[in-house]
């Protein structure tokens, strides 16, 4: 007869697993992403962070807050450290992988708790990315040298070219709904601006 396993956790540490932990997993990247939420675009609003010495720090970055954050949950933690990852390699962005690994979270909520496989998620992401991967090919423009001078002009903030004004006979609606064998059913839909 094998003895009893004996596990040893800290004192108030939640030991659930399955498809509830999974559920507050998501839940729990989802209020770090709000914390950061309303930090995002040209509107962005600052946001004042006290921590526990009392010192104060107002900033609208979002590595700056979600530093200043004390995450303790693990899976919130793993959504932190993508923005650090996201600081180190490009040194911004930090908030937008943080809205983007939520809202993909979000999305899978509802098959999670429906109890789709993990396993079936994760290769239902990897085929949207290689779509996603083929679309993104599919519309790129190669950019000369010859061609600098010409496009620079154009290419002043994030505003469209006069020429481009009327570019909303261009749009094309893009499907984004993700699956493998038609397993889930699409999403939503994205406009894409062919040029």
């Amino acid at each position: 007869m094998m003895p009893t396993p004996v596990i040893l956790l800290k004192e108030g540490t939640d030991s659930s697993q399955g498809i509830p932990q999974l559920v507050s997993n998501i839940s729990a990247c989802q209020v770090v992403a709000e914390a950061v939420r309303t930090t995002l675009g040209p509107r962005g609003m600052d946001k004042l962070i006290v921590d526990g010495r009392g010192k104060a720090t107002i900033s609208n970055d979002g590595a700056t807050i979600l530093k200043l954050l004390d995450v303790v949950h693990p899976a919130a933690k793993t959504l932190v450290d993508i923005a650090k990852s996201q600081d180190a390699e490009v040194g911004d962005g930090t908030t937008s992988v943080t809205l983007l690994a939520a809202e993909f979270l979000k999305q899978v909520k509802p098959y999670v708790e429906e109890g789709l496989h993990p396993q079936i998620i994760i290769r239902a992401f990897r085929t949207a990315t290689q779509l996603a991967i083929n679309k993104i090919k599919e519309i790129a423009v190669t950019v000369k040298k010859q061609d600098k001078a010409r496009a620079q002009p154009q290419l002043r903030g994030s505003r469209l070219p006069r020429e481009e004004s009327g570019a909303l006979p261009r749009l094309r609606q893009v499907s984004t709904g993700w699956g493998v064998g038609g397993l889930c059913k699409p999403l939503h839909s994205s406009w894409i601006l062919r040029a």
